[in-house]
């Protein structure tokens, strides 16, 4: 049994034609997997599909055996869904602390152990922690959406094009830190 899969996903936006059609993706616990394809490919829209941002007409969701299908994106993080979109992944007048602090809206506990996690993982994120984050350069602030999703412990990681906008040397440090 995979620990994630998105079975015969069949949807689109709104009353709107389907942009999936019997689409399958699964994942082993521990894989890093990436799906590839052409930009309009549809591999945005699976990665919503997976994380309940867009109904699906047929098919279902499971993570780690359990049917997902049904629940919002909001309780797929509490099941241990982390989630980074392409774009529109910060809130730009928030500092890079505030944008950390936001990712962990599910705990109850004591964050500071999993924020110095973050800023070992990301060293000028704390260098930075004061600074609102629209002013960050595109590979920083990947490096904040992608620690805001780290705070909250996901079991699970779906990253939307972790690179785009990057620098090709930001690029390969990123992925660096992302295996």
């Amino acid at each position: 049994m995979s620990f994630l899969s998105g079975e015969h996903m069949t949807g689109g936006y709104g009353g709107g034609a389907n942009i999936l059609e019997d689409c399958t993706i699964t994942v082993d616990r521990g894989e890093i997997a990436v799906v590839v394809g052409p930009n309009g490919a549809g591999k945005s829209t699976a990665m919503k599909a997976i994380f309940g941002m867009l109904d699906l007409r047929e098919g279902c969701v499971r993570l780690d055996g359990e049917d997902i299908t049904a629940l919002s994106p909001q309780a797929r993080v509490r099941k241990g869904m982390g989630f980074v979109p392409q774009t529109a992944n910060v809130f730009t007048s928030m500092t890079v602390e505030e944008n950390l602090e936001m990712g962990a809206f599910i705990r109850d506990d004591d964050i500071s152990e999993t924020m110095a996690q973050v800023f070992a993982l990301f060293p000028i994120l704390e260098e930075k922690r004061g600074q609102p984050a629209g002013e960050l350069s595109g590979g920083q602030r990947q490096q904040v959406a992608i620690g805001r999703a780290l705070m909250t412990r996901p079991q699970l990681l779906m990253l939307d094009e972790p690179t785009a906008g990057v620098s090709p040397i930001v690029m390969d440090e990123l992925f660096d830190r992302i295996i």
